[in-house]
């Protein structure tokens, strides 16, 4: 058995085959899941697991270059944007490279889906909370 990080099996197996460039999305529970894209589906109950426990286990897990959010989110769920921000900004105080941050509609959000390597569907009920990381590499 594992000692730290991801325990899912399948979701640890869809992180480990991630390259430069790739993108995990970690979805809210309504958000659609595009044909063809592999989900690992989290969510139990509304709620459960919210998106702010996944986004910091993905976090400690993977080396990110880019974020995207819904240019929403701020507007509808500031409170939820805020708690993102002040995770990426203590990424940003321990990287030597700022994380680019991106905004799209939530349209264009939901059209970037079907290039997604995987999509973590969370219990996260609250408006707008998703977000797609971009992988980068350490070196």
């Amino acid at each position: 058995m594992k000692r730290h990080g991801i325990l899912n099996g399948p979701l640890s197996g869809h992180l480990a085959r991630l390259g430069h460039t790739h993108t995990v999305v970690i979805a809210d529970a309504g958000l659609p899941i595009p044909e063809g894209v592999p989900c690992v589906d989290l969510a139990v109950i509304p709620g459960l697991p919210a998106m702010l426990p996944v986004l910091d286990a993905l976090l400690a897990e993977l080396c990110i270059e880019a974020t995207t959010l819904a240019e929403e989110l701020p507007v509808k769920s500031p409170s939820f944007h805020d708690a993102i921000i002040e995770r990426l900004d203590t990424l940003d105080r321990l990287s030597l490279t700022p994380i680019v941050r991106n905004q799209l509609s939530h349209e264009a959000f939901k059209a970037a889906l079907p290039q997604a390597s995987v999509i973590v569907r969370t219990g996260e009920c609250t408006p707008y909370a998703n977000v797609i990381l971009h992988c980068g590499v350490p070196f």
